[in-house]
């Protein structure tokens, strides 16, 4: 198949949209109308998961990080980034990254952390904020079925677990056509009263395009009047971290043993263990400190992420057990995640999941 075709899949799953301001997810290296037959997924893009990739045949690599960051304005090799893109150029080899877009849908990182450690009734923990829109529009009452439904098919009108989501006014539009008019309904020259309904949907702004698309493509009038509205409302299914709970309540030492097993984690650095039990749990791959006062007003009893410093460490201030696992080890079964998300969708499609620790950070034991 075409890269697009996964790229494109990848992207309703994780909507470019959704990634952070620093990110750089999306295809890096390659073409969309490359023709593909194997992929290698990893956390990390390195020199020893692009010679994977060559031994193996894959023609793209998919990596939960973004192999570059920054701008590079040389490549003759002088870092291991420079080295990464030469080599998967030379030897025609895809790099598409899939990163804080993944974070931060109600499916992706967090959700398999959250199903690795057996949290349930989890929901994010802090949802993305200016995320919805409102269009309103007005339409013949004859027409009015067809255009909702087309706007409904385009994506408008789910909130939360319903679809088909809209508000619905009928009124008298009035308007009147000059000479170079060529209206559907109405004379020219003269006011015209049509019955009409108003018709308001909700829908997620990284869709816009399509949703203006459908309305226009499917309204039967010459000129289309509706109007777009930004809302203040949470997008509660995007945003960072989860929250759940446990089946039951634990002791935090017991708890902390669980999350080592089921993480397959060799250290846990952790602050105080209180003496309550625990139950609520909220949870951040990567580098999730920017989260623990939305951990804290949750009410969550133990906050598991990485990348901690020394200082932020006081700021549990005897409420909350931080437990930092690891950047690596917090986003390891990401990799697992990816092979089930496209397998699902490309079953024959041939993915291999790579057999290198990328993590650079070593413990001696």
């Amino acid at each position: 198949m075409q890269l697009k075709e996964l790229t494109q899949y990848l992207e309703t799953v994780a909507p470019l949209a959704y990634q952070e301001s620093y990110d750089n997810s999306g295809l890096i290296v390659g073409s969309f109308d490359k023709e593909i037959n194997k992929a290698l997924i990893s956390l990390d893009c390195t020199e020893a998961i692009v010679d994977e990739a060559i031994k193996n045949k894959c023609d793209i690599i998919i990596s939960h990080h973004p192999i570059v960051f920054k701008g590079l304005k040389k490549l003759n090799g002088s870092n291991y980034v420079e080295r990464v893109i030469i080599k998967a150029i030379e030897n025609k080899i895809a790099i598409y990254a899939i990163h804080t877009n993944l974070d931060a849908v109600d499916n992706g990182v967090n959700s398999k952390i959250c199903e690795k450690i057996g949290l349930q009734n989890c929901h994010i923990l802090s949802p993305k904020k200016n995320g919805l829109k409102k269009i309103v529009f007005f339409v013949p009452l004859a027409y009015a079925d067809i255009v909702r439904t087309e706007i409904f098919e385009a994506g408008g009108g789910q909130i939360g677990n319903y679809t088909n989501a809209s508000f619905n006014t009928n009124g008298i539009g009035t308007f009147k056509g000059n000479d170079f008019t060529n209206a559907f309904v109405g004379k020219k020259n003269q006011t015209h009263y049509e019955d009409e309904t108003r018709i308001e949907v909700l829908y997620q702004a990284q869709i816009e395009s399509k949703i203006i698309a459908a309305l226009l493509k499917n309204h039967p009038y010459e000129e289309v009047a509706y109007d777009i509205y930004a809302l203040d409302n949470n997008l509660k299914e995007v945003g960072s971290g989860m929250i759940g709970e446990l089946p039951e309540e634990m002791d935090g030492v017991k708890f902390l043993h669980h999350l080592k097993e089921k993480m397959d984690l060799s250290v846990i650095r952790h602050t105080e263990i209180l003496s309550k039990k625990v139950k609520k749990i909220a949870v951040c791959g990567g580098s999730g400190s920017f989260l623990l006062k939305n951990a804290l007003a949750a009410n969550a009893d133990v906050f598991i992420t990485a990348d901690f410093k020394y200082h932020e460490f006081f700021d549990a201030d005897g409420k909350i057990i931080i437990a930092d696992i690891g950047h690596f080890e917090s986003e390891q079964f990401t990799q697992h995640l990816l092979l089930d998300i496209i397998t699902k969708k490309f079953p024959n499609f041939a993915i291999r999941l790579t057999e290198n620790n990328t993590n650079p950070i070593k413990y001696l034991s």
